[in-house]
């Protein structure tokens, strides 16, 4: 039942890379009319749901870290049994697949027919989905190690740490 939580993250990232993959192949085999304009929308749209996923997940990350020792690594490639292994390699395999195709497709075209650009280059946007996704999952869903409250070595907060505001109210 462990490897249930987050389900709907992990079905949206799989489904979402599955149509980027599907529409980066056919434009990069048709490179025309409308199989450009589909694969840049799917790419684009992509980035946007990982651009929200991750400031939703930072966001929740944030409020966690009071109580919890987030780290950046765990939380984006679910490490250190932040995640369940099946989830981690799921979600992770298909951060690496966003970044393989996103790359391969975009070298793909040698020639650009003498204009400049390349609408296959939009596909390196992609990888943003993996990471907002494995962001938003660790952040409900993650497992961390508790935060130590006691033995701090910060500053206290009846002393200033040199001594310069002692004069002050």
């Amino acid at each position: 039942m462990e490897d249930m939580k987050g389900l709907v993250i992990v079905r949206l990232n799989a489904l979402l890379t599955i149509a980027f993959l599907i529409s980066a192949s056919l434009a990069t085999a048709y490179f025309s009319q409308p199989w450009k304009t589909i694969g840049v929308v799917v790419c684009l749209l992509c980035f946007t749901v990982g651009i929200c996923a991750f400031l939703w997940g930072y966001w929740n990350a944030v409020q966690r870290s009071r109580e919890d020792n987030i780290s950046v690594a765990a939380m984006y490639f679910l490490i250190d049994k932040c995640a369940p292994k099946s989830i981690a390699r799921r979600m992770n395999g298909l951060l690496i697949l966003q970044v393989v195709a996103g790359l391969v497709t975009a070298g793909m075209r040698s020639s650009t027919d003498g204009r400049r650009g390349s609408t296959l280059a939009f596909g390196i946007l992609v990888p943003m989905l993996g990471l907002g996704l494995n962001g938003l999952w660790a952040a409900f869903h993650g497992q961390f190690e508790p935060r130590a409250h006691g033995n701090s070595l910060g500053v206290s907060p009846q002393a200033s740490p040199n001594g310069q505001d002692e004069d002050h109210d």
